[in-house]
């Protein structure tokens, strides 16, 4: 197994239940003193011990603090480790440079405002610096004893702590800095959450709409890394391969796409299969199971009617109702779907299932066996690579801010300070994951990630085999595009992996039912 996949985030022993209680000595001195009273006097010396990095930390916890801000610590792990696994695992190179050329491309916002928008930013803000590595540990000491305060629901203490994280903590700064900005934002709206319970102690109003703000920073995500680019390409990939042992490339096929929000991922693939050799095939259906809520996919849909028409393939474009699956009913999806003899099925996940993912996972168990009862050709599946689910939220806290921290590097290395787009994509994409993961419970708690071993187990236990993904080459060449080193690539019981400096970030994989037509398949995989 590749040494990087299965690095952990902080490779010490501290229990996830005492990690940030050991960064506030304060609050630990404040429980065993008693701590009930105090005048003004004490409250401040409390938090002046807050505000200062314990002296006495040990090692490990120095180590773990450190993690957040050196991210080439993953890097050299990888590099120490991983000398025997170059053909599994390669740095993206390539002399090309990102630049902002393509943010205009998205949907109108002209050029000369945006220019303007970003010079206005940097005369407010300069470069937002943040003190050195001296000011970042005393960042994440600050963050995570504030984490400790909301955890504990001590609000005195946790709206003092917030008070003191906005005076460093600055979206328009490095990337520490940004992202501890987003997680001080996740821990305000959960403070506010636990002073307005309902009287079942249950959080309100913590679902997620999927808003014009939030598919925009989607939109320039995909073009500014290659996160989102690459589950496109490896779940197509893998669509096309498994579609082309069905028959002589006359065949119709009918994909069902899990959560339809856009229709980005569309275009190459039908370029793909129109420059088959054998042809395109005579027919290809696209069903999107959408939510209620999202709007604007006409426009997409229809630009992608005529895209496919000019290419020569005959698409049929449907919208169906994602169903509220009961986990204690018969698995099924609506007859609207429409699944026909004859046709290959797939089934296609970006991104989606993870929204299932509940504490009792009944959800997405019933998910599960509604897809396999489809008996599809292949089922794909594109998830981030985290675990955000755990059931303690101060461990999911630490757990979310490692993950996320690598992401706002990675931002911070491919676009600069300023930029309007890299702003854009932190407040309307990564802010509000940052901010359901952080800020509520029980259903309103929809950004429910796991890492690629957990999503093995849940997808192998109803009923699906692995199949090897075949995109090394494709993915490292899609790297080279974007002009940006530090992404790397691995694989993994037949997973494709990407991360940022050897952390993994995202995960890809297909899946097919047991069977005489799946067992033949040259790139099945035993489990």
């Amino acid at each position: 197994m590749n040494a990087w996949l299965s690095f952990p985030p902080y490779t010490g022993t501290i229990n996830h239940e005492l990690a940030i209680r050991r960064f506030c000595p304060a609050r630990i001195e404040l429980e065993q003193g008693g701590g009930g009273g105090g005048g003004e006097g004490e409250w401040e010396d409390l938090m002046n011990e807050i505000d200062r990095p314990s002296m006495a930390a040990s090692s490990e916890e120095d180590d773990l603090v450190d993690s957040f801000i050196n991210m080439d610590g993953y890097e050299n792990y990888y590099d120490d480790k991983d000398d025997n696994h170059d053909d599994n695992i390669n740095q993206a190179g390539g002399e090309s440079q990102l630049g902002l050329e393509h943010d205009n491309n998205f949907r109108g916002g002209g050029e000369e405002e945006e220019e303007e928008e970003e010079e206005a930013i940097g005369m407010n803000y300069g470069d937002g610096g943040g003190g050195g590595v001296d000011g970042g540990l005393q960042l994440v000491h600050s963050l995570l004893a504030c984490a400790e305060a909301v955890g504990c629901r001590d609000i005195r203490l946790a709206d003092s702590m917030l008070g003191r994280l906005w005076r460093s903590a600055n979206c328009y700064g490095d990337s520490l800095q940004r992202v501890s900005y987003w997680f001080a934002m996740g821990l305000k709206s959960r403070l506010s959450n636990i002073q307005s319970l309902n009287p079942k102690g249950v959080f309100n109003n913590g679902g997620m709409s999927v808003s014009s703000e939030k598919m925009e920073a989607f939109h320039l995500l995909h073009q500014a890394t290659p996160y989102i680019a690459f589950g496109f390409m490896a779940a197509n990939d893998a669509i096309v391969r498994a579609g082309k042992g069905k028959g002589n490339g006359n065949d119709s096929i009918h994909i069902i796409d899990l959560g339809m929000e856009h229709c980005l991922q569309w275009p190459p693939l039908i370029r793909t299969l129109a420059q088959q050799p054998e042809g395109p095939p005579k027919k290809v259906r696209i069903t999107g199971l959408v939510k209620s809520g999202v709007s604007g996919l006409e426009p997409a849909m229809k630009e992608l009617a005529e895209y496919a028409a000019a290419m020569g393939v005959p698409l049929e474009l449907n919208i169906v109702p994602e169903p509220e699956l009961d986990p204690a009913a018969a698995p099924g999806f609506p007859t609207s779907l429409d699944v026909r003899e004859g046709e290959a099925l797939f089934v296609n996940s970006i991104m989606h299932l993870h929204r299932y993912v509940k504490e009792s996972r009944g959800s997405l168990t019933a998910v599960l066996r509604a897809v396999k009862n489809l008996r599809p050709t292949l089922v794909t599946v594109v998830e981030k690579d985290a675990n955000h689910n755990g059931p303690f939220f101060l461990g999911r806290f630490l757990e979310s801010l490692h993950y996320y921290s690598a992401i706002f590097d990675s931002l911070e290395a491919c676009l600069p300070r300023n930029s309007l787009q890299r702003m854009k994509i932190e407040r309307g994409y990564f802010g509000e994951e940052i901010r359901n993961i952080v800020a509520y419970e029980g259903s309103e708690r929809m950004e429910r990630h796991e890492r690629a071993e957990q999503w093995r187990r849940q997808i192998r236990r109803a009923g699906f085999q692995a199949v090897g993904m075949k995109t090394m080459s494709q993915a490292r060449m899609m790297l080279s595009v974007y002009g940006c080193d530090g992404y790397s690539l691995g694989s993994e019981k037949g997973c494709l992996l990407l991360g940022w400096k050897g952390k993994p970030v995202m995960m890809a994989s297909a899946w097919q039912l047991p069977g005489p037509s799946s067992s033949s398949s040259s790139y099945l995989l035993s489990g």
